[in-house]
């Protein structure tokens, strides 16, 4: 079986050296170089074709955030952001190099570690998103308010593929087909009264999508999990508010379900789950499902208790199965729900359990999900047909 080969892009000798060490222990993988700046690291990302390049976000010469943008435009290959970048500013670079393509984020380790559980983490992640099959990212749509960014990766539009975890089996379309003709019993229809959206690997670019490609005037509250690190994730409404029309925040517990026509999105708060109990939002720090706190099932749950017919429910790309079974709980409860579809997902793993669950009534590619959405909200049974 070949080696793992990864790109150390990491202007700082000691933590670069630290991480070289660290990878080049384990067998699977294989050091194929290592780069102090953004563009020396393109270049050798063109020249070594590795598997995996993990990269800083704070580089003399380029940017981590525009090594991303180019590499995912010109030579695209899985990326790690292995940062200890937690200020605000800094942060938004981050979630937009999530956005451009970098499929996760790992802080830098801080010297005082008492285990090997750092050491532990970024092989494990390594050898996780070497196995995603990256294609060229439309970096274009990504841009402030719909408008190109700067930057050598905005000049190419590039086609949508699959990209999945490759080491899934991926149904046939014949399986995937008859997974969504399954339809459990419907409860009756209702007029909806929220929308929740769960999501993890690729989530940043996904949401923006959708968000931005909204009716003006949806009237209809959003309630939204990501899977993102606790130490990353604090800005992350922020950043996602100044990206979208709508407005976002973090939910604070204890806040009604806002009413009909007062369409913006809350989320749920770092390490904290968010559900939705006798007409109020409420923070939990119950354990973990799926590994996650705060979990896509957990908020879908709670949905399809409180609100049965009267909430629609969208599983986006995400690794894992989380958000699955919480889908097919709301489409039992006669809830609204759509998977996305394999062809536009980053991985596809959660919208792929949901599929197999037969949860999902719709199975769409990420630019119909906003009209699909819409058509709900105005209570329009056209939605079927996108």
């Amino acid at each position: 079986m070949a080696k793992i080969r990864v790109l150390v892009v990491e202007d700082s000798l000691t933590v670069r050296k630290r991480m070289l060490e660290v990878l080049a222990v384990d067998p699977d993988i294989e050091i194929a170089g290592e780069a102090d700046d953004g563009k020396r690291g393109i270049e050798l990302c063109q020249h070594l074709r590795p598997d995996v390049v993990t990269l800083d976000m704070m580089l003399p010469v380029m940017s981590g955030l525009a090594a991303t943008e180019f590499i995912m435009a010109y030579c695209p290959t899985p990326i790690l952001i292995v940062s200890a970048s937690t200020n605000r500013g800094e942060l938004f670079k981050t979630y937009e190099a999530l956005a451009a393509g970098a499929l996760d984020v790992l802080d830098k380790p801080l010297g005082n570690e008492l285990d090997d559980a750092w050491e532990q983490k970024l092989v494990s992640t390594v050898k996780l998103i070497s196995r995603i099959k990256v294609i060229t990212h439309p970096r274009a749509r990504l841009g402030p308010m719909g408008q190109p960014p700067g930057g050598p990766a905005s000049t190419e539009a590039a086609p949508r593929g699959t990209r999945q975890d490759s080491g899934t089996e991926v149904p046939s379309p014949g399986l995937l087909a008859a997974s969504v003709a399954q339809r459990p019993a419907l409860q009756r229809e209702g007029r909806l009264r929220a929308v929740a959206i769960g999501v993890s690997t690729g989530g940043p670019a996904a949401l923006i999508e959708i968000l931005r490609g909204l009716p003006h005037g949806f009237p209809l509250p959003i309630l939204l999990v990501i899977h993102i690190g606790k130490l990353f994730a604090p800005a992350f409404a922020d950043w996602l508010d100044g990206q979208s029309p709508v407005r976002v925040a973090y939910a604070a517990d204890g806040d009604p379900l806002p009413a009909l026509g007062e369409g913006r999105v809350l989320m749920a708060s770092p390490d904290s789950h968010l559900v939705l109990r006798q007409g109020k939002l409420r923070l939990t720090r119950d354990p973990e499902r799926h590994s996650c706190r705060p979990s896509v099932d957990i908020l879908f749950d709670s949905l399809a208790k409180e609100l049965g017919a009267d909430c629609a429910a969208c599983l986006l790309t995400g690794m894992g199965k989380d958000g699955a079974e919480g889908l097919l709980a709301i489409r039992r409860a006669g809830g609204k729900t759509i998977a996305q579809d394999e062809a536009t997902s980053v991985v596809f793993g959660m919208p792929r359990e949901a599929i197999l669950l037969g949860a999902a009534e719709q199975v769409l590619p990420l630019e119909k999900i906003a009209p699909a959405l819409g058509a709900l909200a105005r209570g329009a049974d056209t939605w079927r047909r996108l």
